[in-house]
């Protein structure tokens, strides 16, 4: 079996866990037993709780723009502005669980690495504008998340334009 695929099992188990009890009463012992995999497993492919978070969400992007064939998925693009406020609709019962178990950081972290990849070459400029972009997107999520998703995606992005 692929890394990769045992660890979306490590995060899927968390995601059921966390329906269930706190962050921090989610043993290493009780998730690998969930998802079916050792302890090694864990220990050898992720760095923590938060880390599983990240990784999940930055998969369930990648699967999301792929199949609606979102081109530019890696930096900000006023054009998918729509696409962004759409998948963060479509997956708001994991959103939800996330800020209820005060992880909102991994979700942040997953905007960092999609949208400012480290291999990524880029001029002074650029650079600064992807940080802000990246930064201020997680924001414009932030509140719409601790707002219950009041406003549609059509709404939120007419509200960035």
């Amino acid at each position: 079996m692929s890394s990769d695929y045992l660890k979306e099992c490590i995060a899927d188990a968390l995601l059921v866990l966390l329906k269930e009890k706190p962050i921090e009463k989610i043993t290493v012992d009780e998730l690998t037993a969930r998802a079916g995999v050792g302890r090694v497993t864990y220990f050898r492919s992720l760095t923590g709780k938060s880390e599983i978070i990240t990784y999940k969400f930055i998969k369930l992007w990648e699967r999301y723009a792929e199949r609606n064939d979102i081109r530019v998925r890696d930096r900000f693009d006023l054009n998918n502005a729509l696409h962004f406020f759409r998948y963060n609709r479509s997956i708001a019962h994991i959103l939800t669980l996330v800020y209820r178990a005060g992880q909102q950081e991994a979700l942040h972290e997953s905007f960092y690495r999609i949208m400012t990849p480290p291999d990524r070459e880029m001029d002074t400029l650029s650079s600064y504008r992807e940080k802000f972009y990246a930064h201020g997107l997680y924001g414009l999520l932030d509140a719409w998340i601790r707002r219950d998703f009041r406003e549609t995606p059509e709404e939120m992005a007419e509200l960035l334009r």
